[in-house]
């Protein structure tokens, strides 16, 4: 995983506490100074104590929370010593990610992500062989342990989005899971909101927790250009495609209340030339890996999708996010919108509402702490008679990953030289556990489908395929 550039606040490095490997991997990741909640929870998680850590999504929870954990960990054991507990499987993966590279000094570490989507076996086999850290869902944690996972050993649990998680119906499975952990241990709880189910939590599952809140200043804020445009309830599409044209915004976010809309919207989008893709609940964790691969890649510019499809999605450069239904909470506006304008960048959250929707529309400006201009929709006199925005590029599948000691200098090497693709036309390479992604522009994928035998890689022939 490419970590997004970390923001510069006012607390300097090196941070007490940490060993030299975690301030060389900071040293190499740019990391200049902390932020606040990095900085407060820090010297907390080291002394081994409980913590509460509030702060609004992107503002540096999951390194706030990894670096303690690598701390404490005993690489000379393979046994499992500490579980973070998250959503969604895409999220998941990404922390999993994040841990691999901040403990990249730290020799034998074992991180392994436990989650639906894919068969249990390998999960269980790589556990029997000795892993120091899991990251998983709920339910496929709960029946890991019915199955007899060991966890007698971990010292640390981390609920990662716990706000989230409660909300997804996970609170039951999670208060399974907390009570079947060993004690004594370290319990964290990261959330970006704390309703009154998290409070009652922490005080059932916690010991002592120290309770840190940190507040974006206004200086802080992402700059968010939030837009409400009003529309009528049966022109949403119309109205989504003229905003769409009269925006070309790049990577773009779409969200629908619903499983049945996402998947017609994103229909509608495709027939009207759009480079859309759709994300739901019904598709197999396979097409949702090319799915993100091919939004991640810039294949697909419009990615529609659920609240429950895309929590834990942390999408580096979205342009925009646009809420063509408004959702039934103000606290999820406030996720929605926040996945857009990271890292100092601009962004902009576009809503649709009808005249029903009023009520709605206020809860989530004062949610947001922002100002919602309520804005005609653009019109034929707007740059809305532009064509749709197509994607410069397409997604080339290749029939080998990590399970094949596959690595992103591998593959591009192999492109660059045998296949004699230029450098500067390689986009994002991303590679899965039996299988990888490359963003190429059409024609130069084209030329390499038909290369006899697939692409030469480390000396080995793997298939190669268009994602479709």
């Amino acid at each position: 995983m490419t970590m997004p550039p970390p923001a510069l606040r006012p607390a300097d490095l090196p941070a007490p506490g940490l060993t030299a490997a975690s301030l060389r991997v900071l040293q190499e990741l740019g990391f200049a100074t902390l932020t606040p909640i990095q900085a407060q929870a820090l010297p907390i998680l080291l002394g081994g104590g409980d913590l509460v850590g509030q702060s609004a999504t992107g503002s540096g929870k999951t390194v706030a929370f990894a670096l303690p954990l690598l701390e404490r960990l005993d690489l000379a054991t393979r046994q499992l010593q500490a579980l973070v507990l998250c959503p969604t499987r895409e999220l998941a993966t990404q922390v999993a990610a994040a841990l691999r590279t901040l403990g990249r000094h730290r020799p034998g570490l074992r991180v392994l992500v436990l989650a639906g989507g894919t068969p249990s076996a390998p999960q269980r086999k790589a556990l029997a062989d000795g892993v120091h850290v899991a990251v998983g869902t709920p339910g496929r944690l709960q029946d890991l342990l019915d199955r007899g996972l060991d966890v007698s050993a971990v010292r640390t649990v981390v609920l990662d989005e716990a706000d989230r998680m409660l909300d997804m119906g996970f609170q039951e499975a999670v208060e399974l899971l907390l009570r079947r952990m060993p004690k004594p241990r370290q319990t964290l709880f990261f959330s970006a909101t704390f309703p009154p189910t998290i409070a009652a939590m922490s005080r059932a599952w916690q010991d002592q927790p120290v309770h840190i809140t940190v507040g974006a200043t206004a200086a802080e804020r992402p700059a968010i250009q939030q837009i409400a445009h009003l529309v009528a309830p049966d022109a949403r599409l119309a109205a989504l495609t003229a905003v769409l044209r009269a925006h070309p915004p790049g990577a773009t976010l779409v969200f629908c209340n619903l499983k049945a809309t996402v998947h017609d919207v994103a229909a509608a989008l495709q027939d009207a030339g759009f480079a859309a893709d759709a994300l739901h609940g019904d598709l197999e964790q396979r097409d949702r890996d090319r799915v993100m691969a091919k939004f991640r890649n810039g294949s697909t510019q419009l990615l529609v999708a659920t609240d429950v499809a895309a929590r834990g999605l942390d999408i580096a450069g979205l342009a925009a996010v646009i809420n063509a239904e408004l959702p039934t909470t103000p606290e999820t506006y406030v996720h929605r919108i926040g996945r857009t304008g990271r890292a100092g960048a601009p962004g902009l959250a576009i809503s649709l509402v009808t005249t029903g929707d009023r009520a709605r529309l206020e809860a989530c400006a004062l949610a947001s702490g922002g100002t919602i201009a309520q804005l005609p929709l653009p019109t034929h006199a707007a740059p809305v008679q532009a064509a749709a925005p197509a994607a410069a590029l397409a997604t080339l599948f290749i029939g080998g990953g990590r399970k094949d000691k596959l690595r992103a200098g591998d593959i591009l090497g192999a492109l660059t030289g045998d296949a004699q693709v230029a450098a500067a036309d390689i986009g994002r390479i991303e590679i899965a556990e039996r299988f990888s992604y490359v963003a190429l522009p059409p024609p130069v994928l084209g030329r390499l489908l038909k290369l006899v035998g697939g692409l030469r890689i480390k000396g080995r022939q793997f298939r190669l395929d268009r994602v479709q």
